[in-house]
C-alpha cells in the first residue's frame, strides 16, 4: 500500500481532503493487502466451518488464511452469527476512571501528529473522571449485514445501509459489520431485537463502551498502550474494506470484545456532550450537525488515530465515516 505522507500539514482540514487524500492514499491506484489471497483459498474451501471459524480466530494463523476462512463462512453461513441470541460477553461492575487528563492532550497531538488531528478532537477526552459502571453485557462482535438482513424483511420502511450498493443485500459479507447507518437505524434495530426476543438489547452508552474496551487498566487500545497493525482493520492494515467479525483476534479486548478498535466505527447511545467539569468541544461535527450522536472505535477508513478507547467523534456526512453499531443488554 502506497501512502501519501503526513498528513500533518492539513492539520483539522481533513475533510477539505478527497477521500482518498483523507485517507493518506494517491489518486492513481495502489495494491492492496487483498490481493493475492487466492492461495489461502485454494487450501481452506474443503474445510468444515468449526475448523473455518478455528482459523479466523486464530492468534497463530496469517491474515490471508484468517480472512479467507472467514470469506468462505460468508458463503457457507457463518455459525458464530446468531440473529436472535447474538455471543454477548459480561461486563462486570466497578468504579473506573474514563477519559484523558487535559496535560496529556499536547502529548497524544504530538504522538498522531502525521494523521492531521488538532488538539480539539482531543480535548473532547478531558478530563478523566471517576463513574460507577454497572454490570452489564455487550456484543463479542458488531452487528452484521445478515443480522440487518432480517431487520430489514420485517421493518420494509427502514433505512437501507448506503454502503448496500443500489440496496443489494452484500451476500458475500454477511459475516461484516453492516455499514453506513444512521443512529436512529440502530436503534431501531436494538428495538426490534427486544422485541423479538423480549430481551432489553440497546446500544452501549459511552462509559460502557470505553470501559469494554480499555478495562480497568485504561489501555490507549484493546489490547495494550502501542498500536500494532496487524491488531485491528485501519488504514495501516492496508485493506480498505470491512473484514469478517472477529478475524484479529489479537486485537480483542481483555473482557474478549472484537473489533473496538477497528472495522467500523460504533454508534454509542449518547449524543455528544461534554465530559463532567469539562468543556463543549466545536468542531466540524458540531458546526455541521450541531447535536451528533458519538461514535467510538477505528475503521478501516481512519488511522490508528481514531482506533484510540478514548476517541469521541461522530458521524460528518461523508462516505469515508463508515459507521456500524454493536449491541448492549442490561443484566
Amino acid at each position: 500500500m502506497t501512502y501519501q505522507g503526513s498528513l500533518a500539514r492539513f492539520k483539522g482540514q481533513l475533510n477539505s481532503l478527497s477521500d482518498r487524500g483523507a485517507m493518506g492514499l494517491p489518486e492513481y491506484y495502489t495494491s492492496g493487502r487483498l490481493e493475492g489471497i487466492q492461495p489461502s483459498f485454494d487450501v481452506l474451501r474443503k474445510s468444515s466451518r468449526d475448523e473455518l471459524v478455528s482459523i479466523a480466530e486464530s492468534n497463530d494463523a496469517p491474515f490471508a488464511e484468517r480472512y479467507t476462512a472467514g470469506a468462505i463462512l460468508s458463503l457457507l453461513g457463518d455459525p458464530r452469527i446468531n440473529i436472535f441470541n447474538p455471543e454477548m460477553i459480561v461486563i462486570p461492575g466497578c468504579i473506573t476512571r474514563l477519559g484523558l487528563e487535559p496535560e496529556k492532550v499536547d502529548q497524544i497531538v504530538r504522538l498522531f501528529e502525521e494523521t492531521g488531528i488538532i488538539p480539539e478532537w482531543i480535548e473532547k477526552e478531558t478530563p478523566a473522571f471517576e463513574v460507577e459502571i454497572r454490570t452489564f453485557k455487550i456484543a463479542k462482535y458488531p452487528v452484521t449485514n445478515l443480522e440487518c438482513l432480517a431487520f430489514l424483511k420485517e421493518n420494509t420502511a427502514a433505512e437501507i445501509p448506503s454502503s448496500w450498493r443500489f440496496g443489494r443485500y452484500p451476500f458475500e459479507l454477511a459475516n461484516h459489520p453492516v455499514h453506513t447507518v444512521s443512529a436512529e437505524s440502530a436503534d431501531a434495530y436494538a428495538a426490534w431485537l427486544s422485541e423479538k426476543t423480549g430481551r432489553s438489547f440497546r446500544l452501549p452508552s459511552e462509559y460502557e463502551w470505553e470501559y469494554a474496551a480499555a478495562g480497568a487498566e485504561r489501555l490507549e487500545f484493546p489490547w495494550g498502550d502501542q498500536f500494532l497493525d496487524d491488531h485491528a482493520n485501519t488504514i495501516e492494515s492496508g485493506i480498505l474494506g470491512t473484514t469478517p467479525v472477529g478475524i484479529f483476534p489479537k486485537g480483542y479486548s481483555r473482557f474478549g470484545v472484537a473489533d473496538m478498535a477497528g472495522n467500523v466505527e460504533e454508534y454509542v447511545a449518547d449524543l455528544y456532550r461534554p465530559y463532567p467539569s469539562g468543556k463543549r468541544i466545536e468542531d466540524d461535527l458540531s458546526h455541521s450537525l450541531g447535536t451528533y450522536r458519538v461514535a467510538r472505535g477505528g475503521s478501516f477508513t481512519r488511522f490508528r488515530d481514531l482506533a484510540r478507547c478514548k476517541r469521541r467523534h461522530g458521524r460528518f456526512p461523508r462516505d469515508i465515516y463508515v459507521m456500524g453499531f454493536r449491541l448492549a443488554e442490561d443484566v
